[in-house]
């Protein structure tokens, strides 16, 4: 499967049609995913917005003609490719079309497979995209009962998903899948495991699979011992709604938390920034009330129960957002280490292999002191992080603080004491 195409969404958000959610969801994250997850595509190739726009728009002019399209047609569909004014005089301008061009070789760079009929460079040739190669199927899981555990489609209109195939995983097919991403996972190659990650991510919209086997999450065995995980718990809309009241009227929140690291359950009183998607899961990013300094965390909204938005001065903000904060830039892709509520950490690492997984997990850190192996790496999660070390076989060492170094050093000993 290509890691970059396929078909997942985050939950719908209310009053939002599920097939009309899904298709603006998909046509933007196949296009930003190559920048937000993969460890290849350095920051310099990132694409403006207008030209994100422009393939968003072209994507859907596709989509939505079940007959291939001439060049002209289409042009009249994506508001960019009009602004000389030459479309609409009947003669597109060569400046245009050589802009479409290279649309179309960017975005089939990404996986999106528009088909010519016709000659290259024949006026007369036509453009299509068909929703069987853009989308995944239908998928399902086949229980014992005989239900399919998925979630089921919506009577959709001619621009929804009635004509994409479905298919249905047997609980063994299933498990060897995520068993295979799993171990794809576990080879120590950081690149690798995020294309894996992103797989998993978007078989999970259908499947009961957790992409990123999180803790705290049901799971069953299969009869070859292989996990299965059932679904994982969803944001409550009710939290949702109340964190939104508080953003809008930027009041604080009280909830209680149950801690992904600690496994223990807190109350907290918090100052909302904003809410963002990621990695398959709601997250709340905010500051808390009770302490004097500025750290944002994030916190899980699937762990947030009984949210209570302050009613005291119900016309009046309890606080202000820095104007420094962008939740864009806040919300972006991000490690393991670096979600959760904890306190962050500053971490220094020395890298001393030369292997391509060492060469690309030292591109995770920022360089300290000019030294090329040295690299320093702000951690939420440090058994995460340990973990993630060990995975380079030592050639990743931790130098400070002493409390990783002695949770690396700890871990070590423990895994060395399962083989003696």
């Amino acid at each position: 499967m290509n890691a970059d195409t396929g078909r997942y969404a985050p939950p719908s958000p209310d009053g939002y049609p599920g097939n009309v959610w899904r298709t603006a969801y998909n046509c933007c994250t196949v296009i930003t995913w190559p920048f937000t997850h993969s460890l290849r595509t350095p920051p310099s190739l990132m694409p403006s917005s207008t030209k994100t726009q422009r393939w968003i728009d072209l994507i859907a002019a596709l989509l939505a003609n079940r007959l291939p399209s001439s060049f002209e047609r289409l042009a009249r569909e994506v508001p960019a490719y009009m602004a000389d004014g030459s479309v609409q005089a009947g003669k597109p301008s060569a400046s245009v079309k050589r802009m479409f061009e290279r649309d179309k070789k960017e975005l089939h760079a990404f996986g999106i497979p528009i088909e010519r009929i016709g000659d290259d460079g024949d006026p007369d040739a036509a453009y299509s995209l068909r929703s069987n190669d853009f989308y995944l199927p239908y998928l399902s899981l086949n229980t014992p009962s005989g239900a399919r555990a998925t979630s089921s489609a919506r009577s959709t209109d001619r621009y929804g998903y009635r004509s994409l195939s479905r298919l249905a995983f047997e609980p063994d097919e299933l498990a060897a899948l995520a068993s295979a991403g799993k171990r794809a996972q576990e080879l120590g190659d950081p690149a690798l495991a995020v294309e894996a990650r992103n797989a998993l991510r978007k078989l999970a919209f259908d499947l009961p699979i957790d992409p990123d086997h999180t803790n705290g999450v049901d799971t069953k065995l299969d009869s070859a011992g292989e996990r299965i995980v059932l679904p994982r718990p969803v944001s409550s809309r009710e939290v949702l709604q109340s964190l939104g009241d508080a953003l809008i009227r930027r009041k604080t929140v009280e909830f209680s938390y149950n801690s992904m690291s600690a496994g223990v359950v807190s109350e907290r009183t918090v100052e909302p920034y904003g809410v963002f998607f990621l990695n398959g899961h709601w997250y709340l990013a905010a500051r808390e009330a009770d302490t004097d300094g500025d750290t944002v965390k994030n916190f899980r909204v699937s762990r947030i129960n009984n949210a209570r938005v302050n009613t005291r001065r119900s016309e009046s903000a309890d606080y202000k957002i820095p104007a420094s904060f962008k939740l864009r830039d806040h919300g972006q892709s991000r490690q393991a280490w670096e979600l959760g509520g904890g306190e962050t950490i500053s971490a220094v690492v020395d890298f001393i292999g030369d292997s391509g997984a060492t060469v690309a997990g030292a591109e995770l850190g920022a360089p300290e002191d000019d030294i090329r192996h040295l690299r320093r790496f702000r951690v939420r999660r440090m058994d995460a992080f340990v973990r993630w070390l060990l995975s380079f076989g030592g050639e990743a060492i931790p130098l400070q603080p002493p409390e990783l170094v002695n949770a690396f050093h700890e871990q070590i000993a423990a895994t060395l004491a399962l083989y003696e």
